[in-house]
């Protein structure tokens, strides 16, 4: 992201999170990220931002995910990630066992059905 795609980010976070009224402190506590780190987005001093935070923020504020990456220049991707690596980001809390668990039942059910879930499924048009 060049400066001036950085400064036109943080303009719009930090027009966003003074319309819904809140602290810097407060988003960052909802995005459960450092308050440093919201001010330098807002500044527009953080060149290559970390994917995760911005969704986190973008939710934290209500915005949409997919526009604040595309502000920040990143492509948003079309395709869904594998479970373990969704199970370890959405459920940081799993146990490693847990997650192998779960991907091993969600293995055989998509065998029983004839699906695969590390590629295209049966009757799904690959160009998508």
């Amino acid at each position: 992201m060049n400066p001036e795609q950085a400064e036109h980010l943080g303009h719009v976070l930090r027009t966003r999170r003074t319309e819904l009224g809140l602290s810097t402190h407060r988003v960052a506590e909802l995005a459960e990220i450092d308050q440093a780190t919201v001010v330098r987005l807002e500044a527009g001093s953080i060149a290559s931002p970390r994917p995760d935070k911005l969704s986190r923020l973008a939710k934290a504020l209500d915005l949409s995910g997919a526009d604040i990456f595309a502000l920040a220049d990143y492509t948003v991707p079309r395709d869904l990630p594998a479970l373990k690596p969704y199970l370890r980001a959405k459920y940081g809390h799993f146990s490693a066992e847990d997650v192998e668990r779960i991907d091993a039942y969600a293995a055989r059910l998509a065998k029983r059905h004839g699906a695969q879930l590390d590629g295209p499924n049966p009757g799904e048009d690959e160009a998508l």
